[in-house]
C-alpha cells in the first residue's frame, strides 16, 4: 500500500500525490509516523522537511503543520464574523480537529457538535498532529463518529453554524458535494443560520466550485465564495462558499485575537473576487 504513495529519488523519500493525474505534488519525507487502513480511506500521518507533519488521506495531503491554520481559520472565522450571536456549531468532517479548536475560542458558543466517519483520523491527529488539533478537549465539542449525511437529516431548525470541512469530492467525501447534502443542512440550520463549505480549487476544480456556487445559491437568501491562499493545495488558491438565511455584514466584535492568519482586513479582502471567477459566477447569477 504505501508503495503506490511513495517515490524514492536519490536515495531519498518522497510522499508524491496525484491531482486528476494532471498534476503532481511531492514532498520529501523525513518518516512515516503512522500508517494503517481504516474502514473508509488509507491514513497517514506523515512528517516532512518543509510542512512538518502532515495528516495523508488516500495519499491526498489534508493538512500540515506549517499551514492548517490558514484553512482551519479561514472556514471558521468568516462564517462565525458574519452570525451575530452563535450557540450551536455543527462541523462535519474536520477530523484535524483544527476547525474544532478555532471554533472553540468563541466563549458564546455553547455546543460544538463534530461529525466525523473515521474515528482514526480524530485519535491519530489529536496524538501526532497537536500543531493542527492543539489535542482539543474543550467540553463544549461533542465527537461523534458518524456519517454527516445521516446526522444532517435528524435535525431540523437546530443549528445556528454548519461548517463543512471536507476532504476533496472522492470517496467518503464525494456525498458531502451533492444539492441533497446541501437541502438537509438547510433544513437542519435555524431560521437565521448560515453555512460554509470548502468548494475546492478556483484554477483546478472550478466546475466543483461553480456546482457548489449555483447549489448554495438557491438554496440560500444571501450566498458569497471567498478565497484564501493555502500553499499545501494544489495551485495554493482554494475557494470557500457560504450560504446564510438572514445575515450577512461581517462584524468584529466575537473575532478571537489569538488567530495566525485571519484578522478584520483578511476577513474584509478574502470576498473581493478577481475577474476569472467573478465571470464564472456571474453566469449563474445572470440566468
Amino acid at each position: 500500500m504505501l508503495q503506490e504513495y511513495f517515490q524514492q529519488i536519490n536515495g531519498e523519500t518522497w510522499l508524491v500525490e496525484n491531482d486528476r493525474n494532471n498534476l503532481k505534488v511531492s514532498y520529501r519525507v523525513k518518516k512515516v509516523i503512522a500508517s494503517k487502513q481504516s474502514d473508509y480511506q488509507h491514513v497517514m500521518i506523515v512528517d516532512t522537511y518543509d510542512f512538518g507533519k502532515m495528516l495523508v488521506l488516500d495519499g491526498v495531503v489534508q493538512t500540515t503543520s506549517l499551514d492548517g491554520h490558514i484553512y482551519n481559520e479561514m472556514i471558521t472565522h468568516v462564517p462565525l464574523s458574519i452570525h451575530p450571536d452563535p450557540k450551536k456549531v455543527l462541523i462535519i468532517g474536520g477530523g484535524d480537529c483544527g476547525a474544532a479548536r478555532e471554533v472553540a475560542k468563541y466563549p458564546n458558543i455553547e455546543i460544538i457538535d463534530m461529525i466525523e466517519i473515521d474515528e482514526l483520523v480524530v485519535k491519530w491527529s489529536k496524538a501526532y498532529l497537536q500543531d493542527v488539533s492543539g489535542d482539543l478537549s474543550d467540553p463544549r465539542v461533542r465527537f461523534l463518529f458518524k456519517d454527516g449525511l445521516i446526522h444532517v437529516k435528524e435535525y431540523q431548525n437546530h443549528y445556528d453554524v454548519v461548517i463543512v470541512d471536507s476532504s476533496d469530492p472522492i470517496g467518503p467525501a464525494e456525498q458531502l458535494f451533492s444539492h441533497e447534502f446541501y437541502e438537509d443542512i438547510f433544513k437542519a440550520l435555524k431560521s437565521d443560520g448560515l453555512m460554509v463549505c470548502q468548494s475546492q480549487s478556483p484554477l483546478f476544480h472550478s466546475d466543483i466550485m461553480v456546482q457548489t456556487y449555483r447549489y448554495i445559491r438557491g438554496l440560500f437568501t444571501h450566498h458569497q465564495l471567498y478565497t484564501a491562499t493555502v500553499p499545501t493545495y494544489p495551485g495554493g488558491f482554494w475557494s470557500f462558499t457560504l450560504g446564510s438565511k438572514k445575515h450577512h455584514h461581517v462584524s468584529f466584535d466575537l473575532l478571537p485575537t489569538d488567530t495566525k492568519y485571519v484578522n478584520k482586513e483578511i476577513v474584509n479582502s478574502c470576498m473581493l473576487l478577481p475577474v476569472f471567477i467573478q465571470n464564472k459566477l456571474n453566469l449563474i447569477d445572470n440566468k
